[in-house]
């Protein structure tokens, strides 16, 4: 009898030996387990139209370009545009970056203005998904062109075009239901402290698709504008006889996009 009940004993041992063994086999699984796995940053944006906001900081041409034009956008991806334009800047400090614009040919892609000098951020790029409300960075990233706007009637720009009046305001406020868009501030409240339009700055521009989604915190207002001598909140600046040309130029049937960041 004593033998039966040490041989019990030893298999009630091993019984409890191999739930242990599973207890810790099951915390290993929970401490590495898909959640843990690697995924979007939380508050990252998301450029519309495409997967991420990243750059392609220096693309390689098509095999059938001659030129030195940047990269096709993805066949896939984006198959319709065919205009682009490209603002790079040496590193993430610089407020000054380099403004060049493409169009795509039958035989790739093809500078029709610049390299230009533009003004961008007072606190230069900010890295790919890092933009914040009231950093003084321009956003990176791949971008639409939603709309044009100016101080007068329509000078003859091909896009959607929206003329400034003194009560009209960008909201900047992330707490407002009305977040990075353009508010009539005879119907609408624009938030605390909006951003005015009427300014001479804005006699000539156009609105960048960044932030579209108007997540509150990520940034709101981010133009191409005229340049008034100094780095920017966060839009890109030209001189008038270098963006009023690029403004004529741009043609919403060509599907333009504007690429920014560190090259």
């Amino acid at each position: 009898m004593a033998g039966l009940a040490l041989a019990g004993l030893a298999m009630a041992g091993l019984a409890l030996a191999g739930l242990a063994m599973a207890g810790l086999a099951m915390a290993g699984l929970l401490a590495t387990g898909c959640a843990a796995g690697p995924g979007a940053a939380p508050g990252r944006p998301r450029d519309p139209g495409t997967a991420r906001a990243a750059p392609a900081p220096s693309p390689a041409p098509r095999p059938a370009s001659t030129g030195p034009g940047p990269a096709a956008e993805g066949h896939a991806a984006r198959p319709a545009v065919r205009q682009l334009i490209r603002v790079t800047a040496a590193s993430y400090g610089s407020t000054d970056a380099v403004l060049t614009a493409y169009r795509r040919t039958s035989h790739g892609w093809q500078r029709v203005f610049g390299p230009w000098t533009a003004r961008i951020g007072r606190n230069g790029f900010a890295p790919p998904g890092r933009k914040r409300e009231g950093d003084g960075r321009t956003p990176s990233g791949s971008f639409s062109i939603p709309f044009f706007f100016g101080a007068g009637p329509n000078p003859g720009f091909r896009f959607r075009y929206r003329q400034i009046r003194s009560y009209d305001y960008w909201d900047d406020d992330p707490a407002s239901p009305r977040y990075n868009e353009w508010v009539d501030g005879r119907h609408a409240s624009p938030g605390a402290n909006p951003e005015p339009m009427a300014v001479a700055a804005y006699d000539d521009g156009l609105v960048i698709g960044y932030n579209t989604a108007r997540t509150p915190g990520l940034g709101s207002a981010i133009f191409l504008h005229l340049n008034i001598g100094i780095a920017t909140a966060g839009c890109v600046t030209l001189p008038p006889g270098e963006l009023l040309p690029l403004l004529h130029w741009l043609s919403p049937d060509r599907s333009p996009r504007i690429r920014m960041g560190v090259r």
